[in-house]
């Protein structure tokens, strides 16, 4: 694999204008240096043929892509090498891909800083969007729009992340050694050293396996969670309210901040039992543990480090009467404690008082009562004590620089660190109150009582802020909500916690009637009462997975959109303050895709200054895997909250969807039809099994959720969750779920005639005179510019020959032939209506990075295609053939979610 990295380099007529061929010269060479260092560690394991067989495949592939070498021949090659040399090949790609996705990150981060030069406001910033508002609103009007920011992304445990945690961490010492070699000032002896530290860590990656030999438990996904907060988050949320604070006003650091703790994390992780029998009560209880461990630990660090470097001298910046009463009074508590500190830090009060309050954080973390704080608002009190008094001595740069940060950290994360959040199924909770009513209660009913209890005991223990939501998945009417609160009171009479019951709606059914539902919670008492105790404030979730899966991606969208801009005016009519919880995935399926395109996509009025989203599998650490892509996309976010929320922006966005009504309606129409007309289709769910590895991905242990509902087979779609749905289509090259039905939705808008004929090929229609409709709502209405980038995203990362190939393994020509004609009708009217002259003309970053890894995709696309067709053939296999196969197969499969960079 020594010249694994040379594709750039090699350009065809096909590529000639292609974004491959403009990748970025520090790029390339990270590229390059780490395909050799690869190539060198498995010619030194595997020997020269297995490197010359890689490179045999590599070649073929990108040959294939020019058209200068058939498919058929890629796929004979292939089919002639044992399988444990396939199984070697497999692996060689997959660590490539990983080395790429490392490369481009680094990359990524170096384009950040680079920009990021002080002298003009960055696009997408903060800083930029309080620049805009202070001139749209005014002062006052911007004011009150930040004291009712909120962001609050809460991390689930959806298995999307493909990878191991010990190559992840593999990967991570991997991007350590890249900084070391590209650092600007290191030396040719720390080069060198760099260098053979990269070969060395990329031979453990390469021996390294690959795939899970056991099954992830819930727990492990809480800790493999804790790393995004260990490495990124805590230290960043900070570096965001310092940025807005600056953006409001002079003199950041030297006075009281105008900016406050506005984001709030929370967490499925541990909580979300639907479907998942292994959520239990004892796992949560256990998830809450390990989060306040990691967070107590990092609060005691950060105000250890503070303290110590607290170094202000009492009779310059003499400390304050309320200070010097907090220390005499800590004295006589803990005589011993606050004496060592005093002879350590003699005539520094400020600095004895945070290390005194490190060393009372220390004692809550282990539990000891006699020091440990009861709250984080205790603690809370205790740092503004120490600002206060260092104001009041006039040392208010220590006062509003390391200090806020650290009040900061308290007020975002608490003693918690994220709101862990219940899910559970509506009907789970209608079995178990029949049950309780009859008297004889089911072990399923008991585990429902004893979660009840147990976030009665985390609201004791950590503060009703630690658990305060329980979300009822399929909820259809008030009576669902009901149900929680009645089983509650069941299982702990007066003392059923505090909790919030948050309805939530997946099906286009649902969604169509959630307005109602909200009405009919209005008339439960003890949803009036936490309406009078909160502010009137409610939380609604809306399901983009499950609609998606449903009707199709365009008509889900447009759904979606009615149903947050009818929730908008009944909160409005209703004097309630609505907050839409928005379950997105991180796949394009799954409503994923840019997250600050989609908080301005929102309906008018849906924002209001409050967003809270989903962050799903190796969407979690594509975001929050590196400080400065963390900043930057949180930065990206809050920027279009504050901009949706504005009267100008609702306005504009109202009168485009009111513009495009119609033409919308049409699209999603037409498009639900054509998809309904696949998906429902007699036989459809048992092709799906056969064309893809849908029943093997079940074995690659990605989490502890079942990837379906029931056993066996799935017979129709409801049986099967959203993730190894588009997870399977992904894997297939096909990526049906980003776009299917779109075309005939975009031909009936355009060429109805056409689209009501539905015989001719897609080369044959063309665009009729809605198609200039089409263009004006694509540059004017963001719901539906949205809708039609996302789409070209989906089909960017479709490849129409190798998509075939996996149609034809199901037997049913018919459906291979309606998905292909689908993907050609759609793909030509994306184009048309954005005016592309190929896909992801106007992204050329993203085009390059999928143009980068296509024939390393199709590399692994054919070594997976081999595994899954003698898996699906009728000939009989011993098992040790068995077993490569599937080995193969899993092996590609992961290599594949790395190539594409997205699993589900």
């Amino acid at each position: 694999m020594a010249a694994i990295a040379s594709q750039q380099a090699e350009r065809s007529p096909v590529e000639r204008h292609s974004a491959v061929s403009e990748m970025p010269d520090e790029l390339r060479a990270d590229v390059r240096m780490l395909g050799e260092l690869l190539g060198r560690v498995i010619a030194e394991d595997g020997g020269p043929d297995l490197l010359a067989d890689v490179e045999r495949l590599r070649k073929a592939v990108i040959a294939a892509r020019r058209r200068e070498r058939s498919i058929d021949d890629v796929a004979a090659m292939v089919a002639e090498w044992p399988i444990d040399r396939s199984v070697q090949i497999a692996r060689a790609f997959t660590c490539y891909f990983h080395l790429v996705n490392l490369a481009e990150e680094h990359y990524r981060i170096r384009i950040l800083r680079s920009r990021d030069t002080g002298e003009a406001t960055l696009p997408e910033s903060l800083a930029q969007a309080v620049g805009e508002l202070k001139h749209d609103l005014g002062d006052d009007g911007l004011a009150r729009l930040i004291a009712d920011l909120s962001f609050r992304p809460v991390l689930t445990a959806h298995p999307t992340e493909a990878r191991r945690r010990a190559v992840a961490t593999a990967i991570q010492r991997i991007s350590a050694q890249l900084a070391e070699y590209n650092g600007p000032d290191r030396g040719a002896h720390e080069r060198d050293e760099a260098h053979r530290r990269l070969l060395e860590e990329i031979d453990l990656l390469w021996r390294t396996a690959q795939l899970r030999h056991t099954k992830l438990d819930p727990l492990d996904e809480v800790r493999t969670a804790m790393a995004a907060f260990d490495e990124t988050l805590f230290r960043t949320v900070p570096r965001i309210y310092r940025s807005l604070d600056a953006a409001l006003a002079e003199g950041t650091g030297r006075r009281e901040p105008l900016a406050k703790a506005f984001i709030r994390y929370g967490s499925w992780i541990g909580g979300d039992r639907d479907g998942n029998p292994n959520v239990t009560a004892r796992v949560t209880r256990e998830a809450v543990l390990i989060q306040a461990e990691h967070v107590l630990t990092a609060l005691e660090n950060a105000t250890t480090r503070i303290g110590r470097t607290l170094t202000v001298w009492n009779d310059d910046s003499p400390p304050s009467k309320e200070l010097r009463e907090a220390l005499t009074a800590a004295a006589d508590d803990h005589p011993e404690l606050v004496a060592e500190l005093a002879k350590r830090s003699p005539h520094e009060a400020h600095r004895q008082w945070l290390l005194f309050v490190a060393a009372k954080i220390a004692a809550t973390r282990r539990r000891d009562l006699d020091l440990a704080y009861r709250s984080p608002a205790d603690l809370l009190k205790d740092l503004r004590l120490c600002q206060s008094s260092l104001v009041e001595a006039g040392a208010t740069r220590q006062a509003y620089g390391e200090v806020q940060h650290l009040i900061w950290q308290v007020e975002t994360f608490g003693f918690h660190l994220a709101e862990l959040e219940v899910r559970q199924h509506s009907q789970v909770h209608a079995a178990a109150l029949r049950e309780v009513r009859d008297g004889a209660t089911s072990e399923r009913t008991e585990e429902v009582l004893a979660t009840l209890r147990m976030i009665a005991w985390i609201q004791e223990r950590f503060g009703v802020e630690a658990c305060p939501r329980y979300v009822v998945s399929f909820t259809r009417s008030a009576d669902d909500i009901a149900a929680v609160y009645e089983l509650a009171e069941h299982a702990l009479g007066s003392r059923a916690p505090t909790i919030d019951v948050v309805p939530l709606f997946e099906s286009g059914e649902d969604l169509a009637n959630s307005a109602d539902v909200l009405t009919g919670m209005l008339r439960l008492p003890a949803v009036r009462k936490r309406l009078e105790s909160n502010g009137r404030r409610l939380e609604v979730m809306l399901g983009y997975s499950d609609s998606a899966k449903e009707l199709g991606p365009a008509a889900a969208t447009l759904k979606l959109y009615d149903a947050q801009a009818e929730l908008a005016a009944w909160a409005k009519a209703n004097d309630v303050r609505l907050t839409l919880f928005h379950g997105r995935g991180g796949a394009l399926g799954r409503g994923g895709g840019p997250a600050n395109r989609a908080v301005l996509a929102q309906a008018p009025g849906s924002v209001a200054g409050r967003f809270k989203v989903t962050e799903q599998g190796e969407v979690i650490f594509a975001r929050y895997g590196h400080p400065a892509i963390a900043l930057r996309h949180i930065e990206q976010v809050t920027n279009a909250v504050l901009l949706a929320s504005t009267a100008s922006v609702e306005s504009r966005t109202a009168e485009a969807a009111a513009r495009y009504r119609l033409l919308a309606e049409r699209v999603a129409s037409a498009s639900e039809r054509a998809y309904r007309a696949l998906t429902e289709a007699p036989g459809f769910p048992e092709w799906f099994g056969l064309v893809s590895p849908l029943e093997e991905i079940g074995s690659l242990r990605l989490g502890s959720r079942p990837a379906r509902r029931g056993l066996g087979a799935p017979r129709s779609l409801d049986d099967l969750r959203a993730i190894p749905w588009v997870f399977a289509w992904a894997q297939t090259r096909v990526n049906l779920p980003g776009w299917y039905g779109l075309g005939s939705g975009l031909l009936a808008a355009t060429a109805p005639a056409a689209s009501e004929a539905g015989s001719a090929a897609p080369e044959a229609l063309e665009p009729g005179p809605g198609l200039d409709e089409l263009r004006r709502a694509y540059g004017e209405w963001p719901l539906f510019a949205s809708l039609m980038d996302n789409a070209e995203m989906s089909l960017a990362k479709t490849d129409r020959q190798i998509a075939a190939r996996y149609l034809a393994l199901g037997g049913r020509q018919d459906f291979a032939d309606q998905v292909l004609a689908e993907y050609d009708l759609t793909r030509k009217l994306v184009l048309a209506v954005t005016g592309h002259s190929r896909l992801l003309e106007s992204r050329r970053v993203l085009s390059r990075a999928v143009q980068l890894r296509d024939p390393y995709v199709d590399a692994l696309s054919h070594l997976q295609l081999r595994a899954l067709t003698a898996l699906r053939a009728e000939d009989p296999l011993s098992e040790g053939e068995r077993d490569r196969l599937e080995t193969l197969l899993l092996l590609s499969v992961n290599g594949v979610a790395a190539g594409l960079q997205n699993t589900g």
